[in-house]
């Protein structure tokens, strides 16, 4: 098993220069000496950060099976610098990227939670269009892709224009913190630029996405949408019938588990005992 000490200390990451420079927090496991698995990336949910239930889980399968794993906390998020006001889809989008390419693995899968489907759909395409790691395979759990303009804009109530108008924010009730979610109207315009459901999203690695039927925050129409964008890729989607947002009772971890251990296989030749 990879030594857990190294995943105990956070290491940190400056990403922009000037006034937008922000220090990200990084949890990065090694992989055992001669292990070509590709790294597991974990891409956060809104709110979200690098400890919690499922990246943990995460960690601990790259732990059992000796493959490296890379964690972030997008800045305003869990041990990492900035404010989250300041967040966007660009701006978490830069600092996943950079975290990347800072580790620099030759070859990633990346494992996304609601917005961090989003991101894992944007970096697909950045690291396309760049070059980069090569990207060996996603696991989605209850992707959010283009969240702002499909789920949140067609929805706003007066009061909540009213709010983004006049202070450039509105909030709303968290169910899962007594905080409220903000949400910016920055956020929401940067999000209309990074839209991925406008047309043929070719990820080029195979797909397996997780989604809770009972989910109230993202419907599962919106997995069924995404499907619809991702002709050319080998997509597996797994409906949960009773499964809320996220995910992370121990039948869903143990789905989430096997997906990951499922793209691990896909991606090499040799055998590994998974």
């Amino acid at each position: 098993m990879s030594d857990q000490i190294s995943n105990a200390l956070p290491q940190f990451l400056t990403v922009g220069e000037g006034k937008a420079a922000r220090e990200i927090a990084m949890l990065l496991r090694p992989a055992q000496a001669g292990n070509a698995a590709p790294s597991l990336v974990w891409l956060s949910g809104y709110r979200s950060d690098m400890s919690g239930t499922k990246a943990a889980e995460i960690d601990g399968l790259a732990a059992e099976l000796g493959v490296a794993c890379i964690r972030l906390d997008y800045s305003g998020h869990g041990l990492s610098g900035g404010s989250f006001r300041d967040g966007t889809i660009s701006r978490w989008l830069e600092e996943a990227l950079a975290v990347i390419r800072h580790v620099a693995p030759e070859r990633i899968i990346l494992v996304g939670s609601s917005m961090g489907g989003w991101i894992a759909l944007r970096l697909a395409q950045e690291l396309a269009r760049q070059g980069g790691p090569k990207l060996a395979g996603m696991v989605l759990i209850a992707p959010a892709p283009d969240f702002t303009s499909e789920l949140i804009e067609p929805n706003l109530k007066a009061k909540e224009r009213k709010s983004l108008a006049e202070r450039g924010y509105f909030e709303e009730r968290s169910q899962y913190s007594p905080e409220p979610n903000i949400y910016t109207r920055a956020l929401i315009e940067d999000g209309r630029k990074n839209r991925v459901l406008d047309g043929m999203i070719e990820t080029g690695c195979p797909v397996h996405i997780l989604q809770g039927m009972k989910d109230p925050d993202v419907p599962h129409a919106h997995a069924m949408k995404l499907l619809e964008h991702l002709p050319a890729d080998d997509v597996v989607l797994t409906f949960i019938r009773d499964g809320d947002h996220r995910l992370s009772r121990p039948g869903d971890i143990a789905l989430l588990l096997s997906a990951v251990k499922g793209i691990i296989r896909s991606s090499i030749n040799m055998q590994m005992p998974i």
